[in-house]
């Protein structure tokens, strides 16, 4: 078996635990349609029942897929979301959790990521991301520094993190992102203040071209400044409206396989770095309800929760 199916194997037996009389569905977009297919093609061995529906490209992550793949996400067991744009903060995902359907979103995946990200330990995985989820549940109040200017403040009391699955999703109504490898919480939406610089990708962007300022007031954007990849993020902002702007999520990321290639599904799970993501935060805890969710990645980041540091520069303590 090569990688890549090797790969898909482990997604649909190990991860989404498949069975053979369960109903499978696979859903992608032009641009992700191999990809999908390789997925099908190893479904069909698993289980009787697979369908395949394919969908516009997205314009943005979070943007709801059309109605017909928003009905047909509410039939299943287990759910592949294999999109260019992310399906994962959508009503459509969220309402087919609520059946007990067991989903992953695999947005923007490629054939490398796969190979790398996918045949992972995951127990590995898992113990690291729920020991710090389990320190982030004991705090109220997280600080994120870096030497390129981040000092950000949120509060967390009351809040619960999330990630600790470690990509093993077999329980019923479990979702989550695959390649796995983060613990995230959604902060208090209007508690969040200071400035954050993300110097690594955007979520929908990419690489940053130069590093991206964002000052934080009462847990909104207010004020977004750079070059290109900042003008990008705030035209994609501006296509959602205001409550595009609050700050939804922080998260830790934890795969020891991931690198910063530009493509923010693998960023954000790189060991050594943080994400802050603007937008919608309601499907793992938040109050704040937007078709729009944009990771920005930092590294090296200093994080404190707190008074306990975690991580010095890039460097976990835990």
């Amino acid at each position: 078996m090569d990688k890549l199916k090797k790969a898909a194997d482990l997604v649909l037996k190990k991860c989404m635990g498949l069975k053979p009389k369960e109903k499978l569905l696979i859903i992608v977009d032009k641009r992700k349609k191999r990809i999908g297919k390789l997925f099908l093609e190893q479904g069909k061995m698993i289980a009787s029942k697979a369908k395949f529906l394919e969908i516009p490209v997205g314009k943005v992550n979070g943007e709801e897929p059309p109605s017909y793949a928003a009905e047909e996400m509410l039939k299943n067991d287990v759910e592949l979301l294999i999109t260019t744009k992310s399906l994962t903060h959508t009503k459509a995902r969220k309402n087919a959790s609520k059946t007990g359907a067991r989903i992953a979103t695999l947005p923007d995946i490629t054939e490398d990521m796969m190979k790398r990200t996918i045949t992972v330990d995951y127990e590995r995985i898992c113990r690291l991301s729920k020991r710090i989820a389990d320190i982030i549940d004991a705090g109220s109040v997280i600080r994120v520094l870096t030497e390129k200017g981040t000092d950000v403040v949120f509060s967390i009391k009351g809040r619960k993190a999330h990630g600790r699955s470690g990509g093993i999703l077999t329980k019923k109504g479990k979702f989550g992102n695959l390649p796995s490898g983060e613990a995230f919480i959604a902060p208090i939406e209007n508690k969040t203040n200071g400035i954050y610089i993300v110097d690594a990708s955007l979520g929908g962007i990419g690489k940053v071209d130069k590093p991206v300022k964002v000052l934080v007031k009462n847990g909104y954007a207010v004020k977004i400044t750079g070059k290109k990849s900042a003008k990008e993020l705030n035209k994609l902002l501006n296509t959602a409206g205001k409550k595009a702007r609050i700050v939804a999520e922080l998260g830790i990321g934890t795969n020891y396989k991931a690198k910063i290639t530009g493509n923010l599904l693998e960023d954000e799970k790189v060991i050594g770095t943080c994400h802050l993501a603007l937008g919608d935060n309601t499907g793992f805890g938040g109050k704040n309800q937007v078709p729009l969710h944009i990771d920005g990645v930092i590294k090296k980041p200093t994080i404190f929760i707190d008074n306990k540091k975690v991580m010095d520069n890039g460097k976990l303590l835990i």
